[in-house]
C-alpha cells in the first residue's frame, strides 16, 4: 500500500527523531572535548569518557521508544547480547591479553631493537615509518606503538637533527599503517564483525589500499630525509619477536582468530618463562592486565549495540540508509559498478565524518557498521570491501584530526602541538588519496 505525501512525511520525522540519541551522544562528546580544549586541558577529548557521555543517549532513547519500557529495555539487552557484539568483545579481550603478555616478556622491546638494527644511517624517516608499521600491524595498536618508539625516535632525531614534526609524521603514519591492516586491531576486528567477513579476506581486500600507498609514503619520507645518526647497536632476541611473527602468519593463513590468538597468548607466555624469570602468576595477571586495558571499547561496544538496536527499532536507521540511498541514486543513475562505487563512497563518508565527531576510529566503526552492511547488501558490495572502505577511511581521519589521541600523544612526547605532528602524517593523506581513485576506477568482479 502506498503511503500518502503527510503520512510519509510523518514517517521520516519520526525515523529522523529516532537518531536524536546518537547526536546527544556525539554532543556530549564533542561539546566536552571542546570545553577542555578552550581551557587548555590535555587530552581534551579524553577527558570525559565515551561510555559516560553515551548514557544519558541510552535514556533519551529508551524514553523515544513507542514501546513499552520493559519491551524497549528488551530491544536494548538484545542489541547488547547480539552475536556479533558478543564475538567482537570476545576478541577485544584476546587482543588486550596478547599485547600485555606480549609486551610484559619483551616482545615490543625485542621488535624495536631488531628494526632499529635494520636502520641504515641515512634512511631514518624512512625506517622510522617501517619500524612503526611492522609494530603496529604485529601488536593491532596505533597507541601502544606510538608508546613504544616514539621516545627512541625523539632521541634519534634529536642526535640526527632531523625536524621533530616530519619525524612524529612518519611515526604515526606507521602506526595507522599497522593499526588499519593488522588482523588484531580492535578497527578490523570491528570492521569484520559488523560487515560479516573473514579477517584474511579483509586483510587482502586491504592490501590492495594499502601497499601502493605505504610505498609512495615510504618514497616521500626518502626524499625528505634529514641528517643521519650512528643509532647504537642493538641486542636484538629474535625468539621474543616470534609470537607476534607467529599470530600473523596464522591469521593471514585462514585461521579461526579465537584460536590464533589464543596460540598468541600461550606462545608469548612460554617465551617469557623460557627467556626470563616470568612465571605462570605473572603471566595470569597479565592477561588480566590486558582485558583490563580493553574495558573501555568493550563496554562501549555493548552500549553501541544496544543504542544501534533501539534506533534500528525506531527507524532511524533506516532513515539515515534511505537518505544515503537518495545521494546515491542523485549521483549514480547507472546500475552495477557504479552503484557499487557509489555505495562505497557513501560508506566512507558516513564513517568519516562520524570519526570526525567521535576521535575514535573504532568507535566510529561499530556506529556506521549497520549502515554500511545494509548499502552492501543493497547494491552488490562484497563484504570484504565494506569492511576494508569502512576501516581505511575511520583510520585516515584518526590519524589527521588534530584532536585525536594518537596526536596528542606524540605531539607531548615530542613537546610539538598535536596540529604540526599530523601535518606531516603523510601515509594517511595518500591513503585518502588512492583509496579514492581505486574506488571510483577499480573494476569490479
Amino acid at each position: 500500500m502506498n503511503q500518502s505525501p503527510d503520512t510519509q512525511g510523518n514517517a521520516s520525522a519520526a525515523s529522523f527523531v529516532a537518531l536524536l540519541p546518537l547526536f546527544l551522544f556525539l554532543a556530549l562528546f564533542i561539546g566536552a572535548g571542546v570545553y577542555f580544549t578552550s581551557q587548555g586541558v590535555d587530552f581534551a577529548f579524553y577527558q570525559l569518557p565515551s561510555v559516560v557521555a553515551i548514557l544519558p543517549a541510552i535514556v533519551l532513547a529508551l524514553l523515544l521508544s513507542k514501546q513499552k519500557l520493559n519491551q524497549a529495555i528488551d530491544t536494548f539487552i538484545g542489541g547488547i547480547g547480539h552475536s556479533n557484539i558478543i564475538a567482537m568483545c570476545l576478541i577485544y579481550l584476546l587482543a588486550g591479553a596478547f599485547a600485555s603478555v606480549a609486551k610484559a616478556t619483551g616482545g615490543v622491546d625485542a621488535t624495536v631493537a631488531l628494526g632499529l638494527s635494520l636502520i641504515p644511517s641515512d634512511l631514518l624517516l624512512p625506517g622510522f615509518f617501517v619500524i612503526a608499521a611492522f609494530i603496529a600491524t604485529a601488536m593491532g595498536t596505533s597507541m601502544g606503538t606510538i608508546a613504544a618508539v616514539a621516545p627512541i625516535a625523539l632521541g634519534v632525531s634529536q642526535e640526527a637533527d632531523i625536524s621533530l614534526p616530519l619525524m612524529a609524521g612518519a611515526i604515526i603514519s606507521g602506526a595507522l599503517f599497522g593499526d588499519n591492516l593488522s588482523i588484531i586491531s580492535d578497527t578490523t576486528i570491528a570492521a569484520t564483525r559488523t560487515q560479516g567477513c573473514n579477517m584474511k579476506d579483509k586483510f587482502r581486500e586491504n592490501l590492495i589500499f594499502a601497499l601502493p600507498a605505504s610505498l609512495i609514503t615510504l618514497l616521500a619520507f626518502t626524499l625528505a630525509g634529514q641528517g643521519e645518526a650512528n643509532v647504537a647497536p642493538q641486542s636484538v632476541d629474535i625468539v621474543k619477536v616470534l609470537p607476534y611473527l607467529c599470530i600473523l602468519f596464522l591469521a593471514v593463513a585462514g585461521l579461526n582468530v579465537f584460536v590464533v590468538l589464543g596460540i598468541g597468548i600461550l606462545l608469548a607466555g612460554l617465551v617469557g618463562m623460557f627467556t626470563t624469570d616470568y612465571n605462570w602468576v605473572s603471566f595470569s595477571k597479565d592477561i588480566y592486565a590486558g582485558f583490563g586495558n580493553m574495558q573501555e571499547i568493550f563496554i562501549l561496544s555493548m552500549l553501541v549495540g544496544g543504542l544501534a538496536a533501539l534506533m534500528q527499532q525506531q527507524g532511524g536507521l533506516a532513515f539515515v540508509s534511505r537518505f544515503i540511498e537518495g545521494l546515491i541514486a542523485r549521483f549514480s543513475k547507472a546500475k552495477g559498478e557504479a552503484s557499487c562505487r557509489a555505495a562505497e563512497l557513501g560508506m566512507a563518508g558516513i564513517v568519516s565524518l562520524t570519526n570526525a565527531c567521535v576521535a575514535n576510529n573504532t568507535v566510529s566503526i561499530v556506529i556506521s557498521g549497520d549502515i554500511a552492511r545494509d548499502l552492501a547488501q543493497k547494491h552488490g558490495v562484497s563484504a570484504k570491501r565494506s569492511a576494508s572502505v569502512l576501516d581505511i577511511f575511520s583510520c585516515i581521519v584518526q590519524g589527521l584530526i588534530p584532536y585525536g589521541a594518537q596526536a596528542l600523544l606524540i605531539g607531548a612526547t615530542f613537546a610539538i602541538t598535536p596540529l604540526e605532528a599530523v601535518s606531516y602524517a603523510w601515509y594517511c593523506m595518500i591513503l585518502a588519496l588512492v583509496a579514492v581513485l581505486i574506488v571510483t576506477f577499480r573494476k569490479r568482479h
